[in-house]
């Protein structure tokens, strides 16, 4: 059955091999009747067999013998070989086509699509923003009460949920995408900023802040925080300064940070988080199931259009 491998393999090399393509169309033939149950009339697998033996003759006389002795029985080998790849091909394309990895959803294994494995990057929330690839863990909204975040689209059927810190590399590749989603599919949308650094701890306050006291106006303001320097980010006089452009009242939010209560639930909030056993930043949550790193957008979108139940 070596014409089934020479088939493939001459097909390819014949796009740039006018000889090569002559063979290729002699491997179809021999494919077409030995699925038949019919002898290659060509004779192609002995010109195989004695071009492979010819040139290991050049190099070893016991593996030439051997082979011309065991030629069927290693073209059948190949022909397994070239299937069993053939379908973990096949699959690894599947899921990286619904999941972003070859390996399944959340997986870190390598993949040939995807061979730095961006899908899966995450800031670490138990580092100082370093990048760590894990595998999925129990990761689940069970028992997590999220109503004290900033929320938006109460009332459809879908919902999204991003965790994500306004620092990190990965939360801001897929901002846009789930901005996106939400607004074209009108999902229910809820966000949740996890201070992956300590030093964005005042953000969840601020972000707070501005939501308790101004509403969905805090939307385009947490757009905009995804777009800014990341080191200027962390200084509250230029955070001020965003908020001045944006026509809030700088002194309302400022008492507001500084309350205490502010403190405490903004605590609470952070609690809640991590009670979704949540290993990094982005985590996005698609009608409960969670995506564990920047997922391309397909891989979000495929989850609302096919209903897919996990």
């Amino acid at each position: 059955m070596i014409c089934i491998i020479a088939l493939v393999v001459f097909s390819i090399v014949g796009i740039f091999s006018a000889t090569h393509r002559a063979l290729a169309k002699e491997a179809l033939d021999c494919v077409l009747r030995r699925v038949t149950f019919r002898p290659c009339n060509t004779g192609f697998d002995e010109k195989m067999k004695g071009m492979i033996v010819g040139r290991l003759l050049n190099r070893s006389v016991f593996a030439a013998r051997f082979v011309k002795k065991y030629f069927e029985f290693i073209s059948w080998g190949f022909i397994v070989l070239t299937l069993v790849s053939g379908f973990y091909t096949i699959q690894g394309g599947y899921n990286f086509y619904l999941y972003g990895s070859c390996n399944g959803l959340n997986q870190s294994g390598f993949c040939a699509f995807d061979p730095k494995g961006e899908n899966n990057k995450v800031t670490d929330i138990s580092q100082t923003c370093g990048t760590e690839e894990k595998s999925e863990k129990n990761v689940s909204l069970s028992g997590v009460d999220l109503s004290s975040f900033p929320s938006k689209n109460v009332g459809s059927k879908d919902t999204v949920v991003l965790i994500g810190c306004y620092e990190c590399d990965y939360t801001r590749k897929a901002y846009p995408d789930i901005q996106k989603l939400v607004r074209e599919k009108k999902t229910n949308y809820i966000f949740a900023h996890y201070p992956a650094k300590e030093n964005t701890n005042f953000l969840s306050e601020v972000g707070y802040c501005v939501y308790k006291e101004y509403g969905e106006r805090f939307w385009p303001f947490n757009d905009y925080l995804f777009t800014v320097d990341k080191v200027q980010i962390y200084q509250p006089s230029y955070v001020e300064m965003i908020l001045r452009n944006f026509d809030f009242d700088v002194n309302k939010i400022n008492e507001c940070v500084e309350n205490p209560v502010t403190k405490q639930l903004v605590s609470e909030q952070v609690g809640e988080l991590r009670k979704t056993h949540l290993y990094g930043t982005p985590t996005v949550f698609i009608n409960g199931k969670a995506f564990v790193g920047p997922k391309p957008y397909r891989v979000y979108k495929s989850v609302l259009n096919k209903f897919i139940i996990f």
